[in-house]
C-alpha cells in the first residue's frame, strides 16, 4: 500500500470525526482554535490507536491465514465502505447533533472517540494481512484525523450540517476503491 493510498485511507477514515467535528462546531458561539484542537487531539490519538490495536491483534493469527489476506481486506474494507455509506443515508434528515455547547472533558469526548474510531480497528487487521508498515501508517492516519476533525468543527461552526453526510458517503466510497484495488492486486487484474 503506498502513501498515496495510504492518505486515502487515512481521510477516509476521518469522515466519521468530520462529521462529529461539524456538529461540536455547531455548538461553539465562534471558533477557538484552543477547542478544535483538544478535540482534533481526541479524535487522532484513538484514530492511530485503534488500527495499531487491530494490526497487532491480527498479527498473533496472519501467518495461519496468509494465505487469504486479499479477500480478508477486501471484505473489510469493502464492508466498513458500505456501512458509511448506508449510516450516512440513516442519519439525513435527522439532526443527531445537539447544539448546546459541548464539553471538552474526557467523559464527554472518549465516547465520541472511542465511536469514532473502531472501523478503524478493522482497518488495522487488514493492515496485518497486507503487510503495512505500520508506524507510519498510524502516524498519518492520527495527523490527517486531527487536521480534518478540525476542519470538520470550523465548517460546523460556520456552515452548519449540511456537509455531514456527504462527507461520510465520500469515506464510503474511498474505503471501497481501495478494497477493489487490492482485490485487482490480488487476481492480476490491477498492477501498481
Amino acid at each position: 500500500m503506498g502513501i498515496l493510498e495510504l492518505l486515502l485511507l487515512a481521510v477516509a477514515l476521518s469522515m466519521d470525526t468530520f462529521a462529529v467535528g461539524i456538529c461540536m462546531g455547531l455548538s461553539f458561539p465562534k471558533f477557538i482554535l484552543k477547542k478544535a484542537l483538544i478535540i482534533g487531539l481526541y479524535f487522532g490519538i484513538f484514530q492511530a490507536g485503534m488500527p495499531l490495536i487491530g494490526f497487532l491483534a491480527a498479527n498473533l493469527f496472519a501467518e495461519m491465514i496468509n494465505a487469504y489476506a486479499s479477500w480478508i481486506a477486501f471484505a473489510l474494507l469493502s464492508f466498513l465502505g458500505v456501512k458509511m455509506i448506508i449510516d450516512s443515508r440513516k442519519k439525513e434528515g435527522h439532526p443527531d447533533c445537539e447544539v448546546s455547547e459541548v464539553s471538552l472533558s474526557p467523559r464527554k469526548m472518549l465516547p465520541f472517540a472511542v465511536a469514532t474510531s473502531i472501523d478503524a480497528m478493522a482497518v488495522g487487521v487488514s493492515f496485518a494481512f497486507l503487510r503495512v508498515s505500520i508506524i507510519p501508517a498510524v502516524l498519518l492516519i492520527g495527523v490527517t484525523t486531527l487536521i480534518v476533525s478540525m476542519i470538520g468543527v470550523k465548517i460546523g461552526n460556520v456552515f452548519g450540517a449540511k456537509f455531514k453526510s456527504k462527507a461520510e458517503i465520500a469515506g464510503g466510497i474511498i474505503l471501497i476503491l481501495i478494497s477493489l484495488r487490492i482485490l485487482g492486486e490480488y487476481l492480476g487484474v490491477i498492477s501498481f
